[in-house]
């Protein structure tokens, strides 16, 4: 199940916006927002006392990393990673980098899954959204439907595969651990990018303060 969910949450995602008409994308960026606070909170309440639990004296360094590794991704995925995709429409073919940026992204999502079973569902619902807005920019980009199943297929398959690969490879547990803390890094570089994105016109948004109130409040009780 921990390996189907996170399929089911990209082919849900482009479900909804290749047969549901979304009228308003507000809606969907207050769906990122309660995924980015959901994301944040099982991050430092779950993930890090786990590590740091371990007295690893490095582990900060590999956290760091972590966050310098999800900037440099982000110059290749043009933020996609948090509902931010600015792309040439005009460029029809496979967008490679896109893929490649995202694809390590999610490979190293997948390894904290076969530890901590609360991530599954928070990969989950950070999952729908980014294939939400992937589905809607692909679609009014017109690329094919072949491009479209293709780089959606192969995106939903790396997260359990990085869960995959980190329940079969036999590394040294400081190993794994060092790899968490990076994930760590990279989740916590995404959801504070969705939750401290300055809101439009800088006004303050009671609708986005109370979903990321209820993310938050999920994650506590997960």
């Amino acid at each position: 199940m921990n390996y189907i969910l996170p399929i089911l949450s990209v082919v849900l995602g482009f479900a909804f916006i290749r047969f549901i008409p979304l009228k308003n994308k507000k809606n969907l960026k207050l769906l990122l927002a309660f995924s980015g606070a959901f994301l944040l909170a099982l991050t430092i309440l779950k993930m890090l006392p786990v590590l740091y639990g371990h007295h690893h004296g490095n582990i900060g360094i590999f956290i760091i990393a972590g966050i310098l590794l999800q900037i440099v991704l982000e110059y290749f995925s043009k933020g996609a990673e948090h509902g931010h995709i600015h792309m040439h429409k005009q460029h029809k073919n496979f967008p490679w980098t896109l893929f490649i940026s995202l694809s390590i992204h999610s490979f190293l999502e997948g390894f904290p899954m076969h530890d901590h079973q609360h991530m599954v569902y928070g990969i989950v619902i950070h999952k729908l959204p980014i294939a939400m807005f992937l589905s809607a920019f692909f679609l009014e980009s017109g690329y094919s439907n072949k491009v479209i199943l293709l780089f959606l297929g192969l995106f939903a398959m790396m997260t359990p595969l990085g869960a995959y690969c980190h329940e079969v490879l036999a590394l040294d547990a400081h190993i794994f651990q060092n790899i968490n803390a990076v994930v760590v890094g990279i989740l916590l570089h995404v959801s504070t990018t969705i939750l401290f994105e300055s809101s439009e016109n800088h006004s303050f948004n009671v609708g986005k303060l109370a979903v990321i109130v209820a993310g938050i409040l999920t994650a506590y009780f997960v």
